[in-house]
């Protein structure tokens, strides 16, 4: 509480800070206008870069549509801040402040997406894209190697393949000398074992031939990716490069293809297959009832066994089967606007320039509103009459003189001879104390 003629100490305080705050305010709205007005052009050129980006005309109407979208941007930029720094400040009651504050959340959501992530495009698009052809080299490499595993895993086939077929010369061999059947000679379980012994050297020989085709294409594939990487990281328009790329990466998906169909554990499982159940008996000829019942029971011996190596044949080709394939990836050529929403971890502070640029007045509309809170914080609880200053009370007794007189004359008729003189001092005296009758924050 204070007496009618007298404020407090820390009112005078509060008053004289309030007044230091609104001189700061005056000269900082000097040029806040020019400034807001700056950052909404550049935010403009650089939404301007971002949408040229997405357009595939480079005409003249595409120029235009680009220029316009972008002068859109920074007219809703300008006029929406102004309206945020002349209006949440000024508001005093918590229902007001909440709703400027909604709107302001709202027309940020707004900007962002109308102009932030294409000023982001603009100032890491190739960079994205560059992103997203590396990435697509590593997947291509990753399949290639796959695929090269797999195919050396079927090439090691053969010497499963080798033991087998070594295992029936053998036994071809103790045959003749008759250390199975107990009779000596090349008979007819000797013409068996021959019989399969081939049948695997030939599917040796088969997986072996393959090998050179194996190693050619995952060196042609290697050639490839070395291309691809070149591509992400040299100089020139990103576009050319991606079409470049797009090109390569269609050769390097039919040499992981070819890889795939070069693998020979499909082969190798079938052969195991027919090993066993494709067996052409030999006619027994032994040259008496005996030997022929031996020839009979060895055979017997020798399809059993032939099962034996067959069933593992099969299990190894079907463990390279197994194996995880590789996948299959497919390159998309894509936008700058698109890679950098695509990989925007990587580039956070390309985002977080772009949106600082736009969001950047949010700041300013928080310290306003701060400031004049102040103001008002130091106004309170002080008479009108009270805030007036020296000079703005030094203009008002002026006035009132000059009002005074102006009446004098008026009541001896002299209103008609005022002099120019007087009329202007009595209009300078109003003016000067309009200020001190204007009503209250």
């Amino acid at each position: 509480m204070h007496d009618e003629s007298r404020i407090s100490r820390s009112e005078a305080q509060g008053l004289r800070h309030a007044r230091e705050i609104e001189d700061h305010l005056g000269w900082l709205d000097s040029f806040t206008g020019a400034a807001l007005a700056v950052l909404a052009v550049a935010s403009g050129i650089y939404t301007y870069l971002g949408v040229s980006s997405l357009l595939d005309d480079t005409g003249a109407l595409s120029a235009f549509a680009a220029m316009a979208y972008s002068v859109a941007v920074s007219v809703g930029i300008f006029v929406f801040w102004s309206y945020m720094l002349r209006l949440l400040p000024a508001m005093r009651s918590m229902a007001s402040r909440i709703g400027l504050l909604a709107s302001m959340a709202l027309g940020s959501l707004a900007i962002v997406a109308m102009s932030s992530w294409l000023n982001a495009a603009a100032l890491a698009g190739a960079a994205a894209v560059e992103q997203h052809l590396a990435t697509t080299v590593q997947d291509y490499q990753a399949s290639l190697e796959r695929a090269n595993t797999i195919a050396i895993s079927a090439q090691g086939l053969s010497r499963d393949v080798a033991r087998v077929q070594q295992s029936f010369v053998d036994l071809g061999a103790q045959e003749a000398a008759g250390g199975l059947s107990g009779f000596a000679g090349e008979g007819a379980v000797v013409r068996l074992l021959r019989q399969k012994s081939d049948e695997l050297a030939a599917l040796e020989a088969q997986i072996e031939a393959q090998e050179a085709a194996v190693g050619a294409a995952f060196a042609e594939g290697n050639a490839i990716l070395s291309r691809m990487r070149a591509l992400t990281v040299e100089p020139g328009p990103v576009e050319a490069r991606s079409v470049q790329f797009s090109e390569e990466a269609v050769r390097l998906a039919n040499v992981i293809t070819q890889l795939r169909q070069l693998s020979v554990a499909g082969l190798v499982q079938r052969a195991a297959q027919d090993l066993s159940a494709s067996v052409v008996l030999p006619q027994l000829d032994g040259g008496s009832a005996t030997t022929r019942a031996g020839q009979e029971a060895t055979i017997t011996a020798v399809l059993a066994v032939l099962g034996q190596r067959a069933e593992t044949l099969r299990l190894a080709a079907e463990s390279v089967m197994a194996m995880e394939q590789p996948a299959e990836p497919v390159y998309t050529p894509i936008s700058t606007a698109d890679a950098v929403i695509l990989y925007a971890g990587n580039f956070v502070p390309s985002w977080a320039g772009a949106i600082a640029i736009d969001l950047l007045p949010a700041v300013l509309v928080f310290i306003v509103a701060i400031a004049q809170g102040a103001i008002r914080t130091g106004r309170d609880g002080v008479a009108r009459e009270d805030q007036l200053t020296l000079a703005e009370l030094r203009a008002a007794m002026v006035a009132m003189r000059d009002m005074e007189a102006a009446r004098a004359e008026d009541r001896e008729g002299g209103a008609s001879r005022s002099t120019p003189e007087q009329t202007q001092r009595r209009t300078t005296g109003l003016a000067a104390v309009e200020p001190a009758t204007r009503p209250a924050e």
